[in-house]
């Protein structure tokens, strides 16, 4: 069965392989591998966004996100959503933002919403909406473990990491790195620390975006605390993120807040290098400690473990990675729930 699948991605961020989150990594290679399948893909994203099947263009805002702003992205969402819906036979509509709610459509094919985020990040109405025939899925195990009972919650499908960083890189160079949104909960600032007290470089790779909260972070806790070995290098591409994953000594995850999935945790192993990250969420699941990485409560912790870190087999971390984090098996589980849910269109049961 042919289908027509409608992604949605979140408003403020675009899709593509040098996508600065996780989530908009997650929707382009479903959008390829919608494409591959011979199935037809459409994807609502903002400017700047690629796609290999058909891209609907909605404005990129740039300037401050104040909820002005946010409601109106917001309904230039539902408008294209409405126009997509009018014009194409879509069989399923797949939604990715935390802000899924705001453009859920009233009706129409079914709706599958992958929850990126914790889950008590999204308001608890959105999770049991009056709309029939809407679908979640979480990203990992400990999310859907945190999640309420939900009659329409499916099996976690975990987030999997492309083929090419899987890749032997060269030699290990001596630098901790941290690839992340620029934002308090990812703790930008407790890697600052930590790489002080071990005395190693950092290199911090990644995107302020245009919140008011965000932006003071980077301002007034980030940037003062970077030194001639602690640099901030911005936005990075598919290629220089590959490299500086190949060569790091490690990469640090001290996130303030229970990681869902961090695909970046899941992309360094695959490139043989340790992660070092805060014990929370999914990256508890991700880093065998000791193993490959070490899970740490502080940056105390974090800087002792930079000291020994090197210990760690680079090829132990590759090859755990290529067996519990493939792209493969992700693809195909979405394509499964995908074909499971146009059966469902097709019978036009809720």
């Amino acid at each position: 069965m042919v289908l027509t699948v409608l992604n949605v991605a979140y408003p403020f961020a675009p899709v593509g392989p040098n996508s600065v989150g996780g989530a908009e990594q997650v929707v382009h290679q479903l959008d390829k591998a919608l494409v591959d399948s011979g199935h037809r893909s459409i994807l609502i994203a903002c400017e700047g966004s690629q796609a290999a099947g058909i891209h609907i263009s909605v404005p990129r805002v740039s300037r401050d996100l104040h909820q002005v702003e946010i409601e109106a992205a917001q309904g230039r969402h539902r408008h294209a959503l409405a126009r997509a819906l009018a014009r194409w036979p879509i069989d399923i509509v797949h939604l990715h933002g935390i802000d899924f709610h705001a453009y859920l459509p009233r009706d129409g094919p079914p709706v599958l919403v992958t929850l990126h985020l914790p889950i008590d990040w999204y308001p608890g109405e959105s999770l049991s909406p009056r709309r029939p025939n809407v679908w979640f899925n979480c990203v990992s195990r400990s999310q859907h473990a945190a999640s309420a009972p939900n009659p329409h919650m499916l099996a976690p499908i975990e987030n999997g990491v492309a083929d090419h960083f899987f890749a032997a890189g060269g030699a290990k160079r001596n630098f901790a790195l941290m690839l992340a949104r620029i934002c308090p909960e990812k703790g930008v600032h407790l890697a600052i620390e930590a790489a002080k007290r071990a005395d190693l470089p950092l290199f911090i790779c990644g995107e302020v975006f245009p919140y008011a909260a965000h932006q003071r972070y980077f301002e007034t806790t980030v940037k003062p605390a970077l030194d001639r070995l602690r640099r901030f290098i911005g936005p990075v591409g598919l290629a220089r993120k590959r490299r500086l994953l190949a060569m790091a000594r490690c990469v640090l995850i001290p996130s303030l807040a229970p990681e869902t999935s961090s695909l970046v945790a899941r992309e360094a192993l695959a490139c043989g290098t340790p992660v070092i990250a805060s014990a929370r969420g999914a990256l508890a699941e991700a880093v065998e400690h000791g193993r490959t990485g070490f899970l740490v409560h502080d940056e105390v912790e974090m800087a002792k473990a930079l000291t020994e870190v090197s210990a760690l087999d680079g090829e132990i971390c590759r090859r755990s990675a290529r067996q519990r984090f493939s792209l493969e098996r992700m693809n195909k589980s979405y394509l499964s729930v995908y074909g499971w849910l146009g059966r469902i269109s097709l019978s036009g049961a809720a």
